[in-house]
Parts: C-alpha cells; sequence; structure tokens
C-alpha cells in the first residue's frame, strides 16, 4: 500500500511569496525533491507531496519554513542550506537520547564578516565550543563538513577579539595522487596552491583587501609543515589543514610548537590520505596517543554534517559504502 501523499495550502494566496518560494521555473521545489527524495506536484497555493512517509513530512515542513521565509528571494545556497538544516534537525530528533542538539550548546556569535555564520548541524557547533574551551581540537571527517571553514573563522573572531596576536596556517605539501614536480617562485608562491582552501575561507570571512593587509603586516602567515622545527609560537592561533597526510613525526613536531596563549586546531580526513602506502598517518596516529588527555578535543564528522551541495553527502555515502563491500 502506497503511502498517502501529505496535503499542504499557503492561504490566503500570495502570488509573489509562492514565486519566491518555488523559484525560477520551479528551481527551488527540484532542490527538495532531489534532496529528500519526494515528488511534488503544485496547483496554485496547493502542494501535494509524494514519497516515503517519514521523507514527506520533513518534505511539508521544509516547504513551510521556506514559506516563511519568502518574503524575499530565496537564494539556490539559502535554500540548500535550509534542506541541510532541516535533514539533521529531523535525524537528530530521532537518535537516541542523549545525543548531542544544537539547542543544548551556546557558541557567542562569531566576529566575521558573515553575520549569519553558525554551526548548521549539531557536532559543528559542538566543535565551535570545543575551539573556544580547548587549546588544542582536532576535526576530523569527509569533505565539505566544514572543518577548515569553522577553524577559519574561530581564528578570524579570535583576531578581532585581540586574544591572539597573529593567524599561522601550517599545511603538509603533500600532492592529491599527482606529482607537479618543482614549483616556480618563491617559499610563499610555491606553497600557495596547497593553502588556496584556506585564503578562500579568509576572503570569504575578512574581504579580500582586509586579508592582504593582514597578510603584508605577517598578521596571517603561511608556515608550511617542513619549516616549522625549532618555532615556538606564542599567542597564535594556529590551522594545520589535511592533517592526515604528516606523519607522526611531524605530528608530534607541530604540537610541541605550541606556545603561551595559542590555540590549535588540526583538521584532516583520514579517508583520503595521500602518503605512500607503507607511511602511517600523524592524523591516525596521534588520535591514539591523545584521545585521552585532558585539555585536547576531537570532533568526529560524519555525511549527514556535509555542508555543500546535497549531491556531495550521497558522493561521500557511496564511497563508504563500497570501500566496505570491498
Amino acid at each position: 500500500m502506497k503511502p498517502k501523499p501529505v496535503e499542504i495550502s499557503f492561504s490566503p494566496a500570495d502570488n509573489r511569496r509562492l514565486a519566491n518560494l518555488c523559484g525560477t521555473l520551479d528551481e527551488n521545489l527540484k532542490q527538495i525533491e532531489n534532496a529528500l527524495d519526494v515528488v511534488i506536484a503544485r496547483r496554485g497555493e496547493h502542494f501535494s507531496v509524494r514519497g516515503q512517509a517519514n521523507q514527506t513530512q520533513l518534505a511539508a515542513q521544509v516547504l513551510k519554513n521556506f514559506y516563511n521565509q519568502s518574503h524575499h528571494h530565496l537564494s539556490i545556497e539559502q535554500v540548500q542550506l535550509g534542506l541541510i538544516e532541516a535533514a539533521n534537525t529531523h535525524h537528530f530528533a530521532e537518535t537516541k537520547t542523549g545525543e548531542v542538539t544544537s539547542a543544548e550548546i551556546a557558541v557567542p556569535k562569531l566576529l566575521t564578516r558573515r553575520s549569519n555564520l553558525h554551526g548548521r548541524t549539531p557536532r559543528q557547533t559542538q566543535y565551535l565550543q570545543q575551539i573556544q574551551e580547548h587549546d588544542i581540537t582536532f576535526g576530523i571527517g569527509p569533505a565539505g563538513t566544514g572543518k577548515t571553514y569553522l577553524a577559519v573563522a574561530s581564528a578570524v573572531d579570535a583576531l578581532e577579539r585581540e586574544t591572539v596576536s597573529r593567524i599561522i596556517l601550517v599545511r603538509p605539501a603533500v600532492e592529491a595522487g599527482e606529482r607537479l614536480g618543482f614549483l616556480p617562485g618563491d617559499m610563499v608562491q610555491k606553497v600557495d596552491p596547497y593553502l588556496r582552501p584556506l585564503y578562500d575561507a579568509l576572503y570569504d570571512l575578512m574581504g579580500f583587501d582586509k586579508t592582504s593587509r593582514q597578510f603584508e603586516r605577517n598578521t596571517i602567515e603561511i608556515a608550511p609543515l617542513a619549516f616549522m622545527r625549532g618555532r615556538t609560537l606564542n599567542q597564535s592561533f594556529i590551522i594545520l589543514d589535511e592533517a592526515q597526510n604528516t606523519t607522526p613525526e611531524q605530528m608530534k613536531m607541530f604540537l610541541t610548537r605550541i606556545g603561551f596563549g595559542s590555540k590549535a586546531v588540526i583538521t584532516g580526513d583520514i579517508t583520503q590520505i595521500d602518503l605512500p602506502k607503507n607511511q602511517r598517518s600523524g592524523l591516525v596516529d596521534a588520535e591514539r596517543v591523545l584521545g585521552k588527555i585532558r585539555g585536547i578535543a576531537f570532533t568526529h564528522f560524519k555525511t549527514e554534517d556535509v555542508v555543500r551541495h546535497p549531491l556531495v553527502q550521497r558522493i561521500v555515502d557511496a564511497y563508504e559504502k563500497h570501500e566496505e563491500r570491498q
């Protein structure tokens, strides 16, 4: 027996708001259909949602949420972020008692150019809180879960509040399965390609001009992992990105650089290790060695924490299932 469709009506009918809700050529409705695996039929202000019972209820709630926001144009980004938040709220409402929820975690607003920046999932919110409460925080999980972006946002916030005097960006120079050969230019130009995701986050959170000025003043510094030995970093917010491509010796060296008044955030995805096959990952090793040390926090992200195009979550899930079968 097929589940009954869920019927929704928005009355009195407001054609402008309905147009904003549906999007150009019903683009927003298609986004909802693809993300939640439902079929939406519309006739004027009346909507009919077909699919699995739990998904149709979620889609109906999503339509109501977006209609409440439809006084203005809804961008694709707003729709996709709204779908992610709704799906996560629904998922964690169904999990067992004791699971962390965003409502239980209070994180102060971050001082960045993005006024609406906050954790989109309970684990992202927990991650932000752990960064604020611990001097060393590890963020481990698949691509698209906000590990690096939220770390950079926390660093910008700390710089704006003057709790640190500089931001230091660190990344191992390991190619993702390719051999690039010798790169031209000085040290900064050579490591630029490896740090591009961190640059993109800084430009988004601080603006291009302000970020450029901070680089000129050395308030934001690029420090290739290979050149970190012997340094002591005081009053700094240090981000080690792509930490799965460090060796255990490099990870130990990095962690022992941290000086007074500093914070460190280490991010990585242990499913995308580009080291030689016989080489252990420093991130995997650090989790085993440091997992029970007080003052060090670990956040493990999952596929439901992916905050990118809705297809990214399905891609990550598909690869995980494929690897399990093999």
